[in-house]
């Protein structure tokens, strides 16, 4: 098969197939770091997550992310170890993965590892091409987003195909809120997208996509063997999970440092706030307006400055300001929607 994974050796040890049935995007994407850095063999895993926003190394989530409509729609939002943009997954979404030892072409030469995909959809008589930098379209339009990490000398290429996403829920997650945010992250690159499923004559439920994308790489490479995660895996993982692919500090935390404008009028007269957030925390916070108050802002300044930019973390330490003596007129929760 012309798409099968090579990782550029000869005599190549046995690789690792490892379906991974799990749904949590936090313990799924410890998986992949756990395999990057523990496993000395090649491995290839297939996994699926339930509805989240994966957000890129380099990216400031509040630029990415709708927090209230993901808060609302129960849909987890996590950093990944690579770089590139935001996506979307949810069930309808199959993911894949290969590590291996570094070669020298490999590292950005995302048309290597996307061949099987390509090849692997041809089979079901559908076309797609690579396009761009590291992107996979179907009729102009992309399907699946790539990105890579390197650690201790090995390479990790993941894919995120789109088979039957929930667009509806891919645009509401993908959409931050209306501010004006200077940031120094890496911004997502919005594309026209499209499902795999819309271009098929008969499709298939997803998870016979899954299900025959891991036999495609298992009838493409001799050498390859469905691998069952041990006890041992599955710990050190769920530890991983916990420490660092759950956590605020690792998520929103690693945030790029930047800059947020935000203005809001009502009864209180015209309020705009900024603020300087660096590492997810508010630095700086400086409010305007021609608004009245009884006491002078800085109090209220005083309050937030060093607190996460988070809203149940600025709830809890705005739990007992009056923000009306600030603001004449304004609710604490009122003053909570523009900063959030």
């Amino acid at each position: 098969m012309s798409g099968a994974i090579d990782t550029g050796k000869e005599n190549s040890a046995t690789r690792r197939l490892i379906i991974n049935r799990d749904l949590r995007p936090a313990f799924n994407l410890a998986i992949e770091e756990y395999a990057l850095t523990e496993m000395r063999t090649d491995v290839i895993i297939l996994w699926r997550n339930s509805a989240a926003v994966i957000i890129g190394n380099n990216q400031n989530a509040a630029e990415e992310i709708d927090t209230d409509y993901v808060t609302a729609n129960g849909i987890t939002v996590v950093r990944r170890q690579s770089g590139g943009g935001a996506v979307f997954h949810d069930l309808g979404n199959v993911n894949f993965t290969v590590i291996h030892e570094l070669g020298e072409d490999d590292f950005n030469n995302y048309r290597k590892f996307t061949a099987p995909i390509i090849d692997y959809l041809a089979e079901l008589g559908v076309k797609a091409e690579f396009l761009g930098r590291n992107d996979l379209v179907i009729d102009g339009m992309k399907f699946c987003g790539n990105a890579q990490a390197v650690k201790k000398h090995r390479i990790m290429h993941h894919g995120c195909i789109l088979y039957s996403a929930d667009f509806g829920h891919l645009a509401g997650a993908l959409r931050p809120r209306k501010a004006k945010i200077e940031s120094k992250g890496v911004k997502s690159v919005r594309a026209r997208v499209t499902n795999i499923a819309d271009h098929m004559h008969s499709p298939m439920p997803v998870e016979d996509f899954f299900n025959g994308l891991a036999d495609y790489f298992i009838r493409g490479a001799p050498d390859i063997e469905p691998y069952e995660l041990t006890a041992d895996d599955i710990a050190a993982a769920e530890r991983l999970a916990r420490e660092k692919y759950s956590t605020w500090e690792w998520n929103f935390g690693r945030s790029p440092a930047y800059n947020m404008e935000r203005e809001i009028r009502g009864g209180y007269g015209t309020v705009s706030v900024k603020l300087f957030v660096e590492r997810g925390v508010i630095e700086e916070i400086h409010i305007f307006g021609d608004f009245f108050g009884l006491s002078d802002k800085s109090g209220l300044e005083s309050a937030l400055t060093g607190v996460k930019h988070e809203t149940q973390a600025i709830k809890n330490a705005l739990e007992s300001v009056d923000v009306g003596s600030y603001i004449s007129g304004m609710t604490a929760e009122q003053f909570i929607e523009i900063i959030r």
